[in-house]
């Protein structure tokens, strides 16, 4: 039994860096300190506990985990400095060098970390606690809310893909997931919590099952059914894991939003190939087709990655010239970044960082004339609007189905509501439209 006496009156302070998996996950964390007694720190007040969940994608991310640890351990002096996620897993020895760090938990550790705080006192130097991945088996659940409208239901974690340049098989374990039927009653708790909005999260959702023997798409249409979630949108999604019947499913729901989010990483075939993804471009094209044949209004966001080993110049303009011609509405453009054991390295084409970022400047310049065009295709319309609490003195802003995002002037009884707006001109900066509530 863990003695939870010592967390009494304690505070804490959480900080997350990475994807939308990790703030579930530090949500859920800060579930399980908050049961045990601890309070989240107030705004400049000293926390006796700081929980650093960190990224490690790219080598600028393994950075700014250590600048966010230096940074919270100078801030919250004497404080029991725990660190987790990725970064944590892969490099445990580098992070428990760190001064002021206390505590590593690697993945399998993380959901049990009340039994590692001990009395909260600190230690001479950190102590790391981590699995060996091959042994990485539980699965821990999770769906939270935060501070945020939408809550975020973790549906699976890990991944078997061991694509070339990509740590996180190494830094997750293998693919694993809970039930369908645990999934669903987790979205019920979410609706009694109040919550309209989930997002389904994970490492490789679409690979969701594999440990119960059940389908993503079993759990798609289970969801489906759950009285009090207005909405679901289905996170990052491999295209050879995005069925027709899924596609086909969603634009029929009233629940699934028209609304994907697609990994390319690149529009060209031989770099593909070289990433050691499992696609090609005529399959990614494929699946963007069907949903705009069943949906011409769905939301189509894409990843991709510039500079990668092997990346030419004209296997760039090659990619270049099919992003261009696929109808997504918006890329998430990433420069590549070496990672130490990946098999990437052992390509011999390197890019330069120059080069990086003129490819990346250029595809983003890309996703706005895309994304600006969509918008656009927009105004005037009537649609539905779930708004998200603002700051005081801020617009409220909210998604419409398609994931448009619109401002509204601040009015606190909107928040968490579902109301119809018509959607009219830009925002000054062109990243959200204004619209008039009817």
């Amino acid at each position: 039994m863990i003695d939870t006496t010592v967390f009494q009156d304690k505070t804490a302070v959480y900080y997350t860096l990475g994807c939308k998996l990790n703030f579930s996950e530090t949500s859920t964390i800060g579930k399980i300190l908050r049961e045990a007694g601890v309070r989240t720190a107030r705004k400049g007040e000293h926390a006796d506990i700081c929980v650093v969940n960190t990224c490690s994608v790219t080598e600028m991310a393994d950075k700014k985990c250590r600048q966010a640890i230096h940074r919270l351990v100078k801030q919250h002096p004497g404080a029991f400095v725990v660190v987790t996620g990725c970064y944590a897993q892969l490099k445990p020895g580098d992070v428990a060098k760190i001064e002021g760090v206390d505590v590593v938990l690697g993945a399998e550790q993380k959901k049990d970390l009340l039994q590692y705080l001990g009395d909260l006192k600190k230690h001479e130097s950190g102590e790391a606690f981590t699995t060996a991945t091959k042994d990485i088996r539980s699965f821990a659940p999770s769906c939270s809310r935060g501070d945020r409208t939408r809550f975020f239901l973790k549906v699976q974690d890990g991944c078997d893909y061991f694509c070339s340049y990509c740590t996180i098989p190494f830094a997750r374990g293998r693919s694993r997931n809970g039930t369908v039927a645990s999934m669903v009653e987790q979205a019920y708790q979410a609706a009694a919590e109040g919550g309209k909005e989930i997002v389904l999260t994970g490492v490789n959702i679409g690979d969701f099952g594999k440990t119960t023997g059940e389908t993503f798409f079993d759990l798609v249409k289970a969801l489906d059914e759950v009285e009090g979630i207005e909405r679901y949108r289905i996170s990052s999604i491999e295209p050879n894991l995005l069925t027709d019947e899924i596609i086909e499913f969603v634009a029929r729901s009233h629940r699934f939003m028209p609304h994907f989010h697609i990994p390319l990483q690149s529009g060209c075939d031989e770099v593909l190939r070289l990433m050691r993804r499992r696609y090609d471009t005529a399959l990614f094209a494929s699946k963007v087709a069907k949903i705009k044949e069943v949906m011409p209004d769905a939301f189509i966001g894409v990843d991709v990655i510039v500079g990668t080993r092997g990346e030419t110049e004209e296997f760039f303009e090659k990619a270049y010239e099919f992003i261009s011609g696929l109808d997504v509405t918006q890329l998430h453009v990433f420069s590549y970044s070496e990672r130490p054991g990946t098999q990437a390295l052992k390509i011999e084409h390197v890019v330069t960082p120059e080069e990086k970022h003129q490819r990346s400047q250029k595809l983003l310049s890309l996703s706005d004339e895309k994304t600006k065009a969509f918008y656009l295709r927009h105004i005037g319309q009537e649609m539905p609007v779930l708004m998200e609490k603002a700051k005081s003195g801020a617009l409220m802003h909210g998604f419409t189905p398609n994931y448009i995002r619109v401002e509204v002037d601040n009015d606190p009884s909107l928040d968490n509501r579902l109301v119809n707006v018509r959607l009219d001109e830009f925002h000054e900066e062109e990243m959200a439209l204004r619209a008039t509530i009817l």
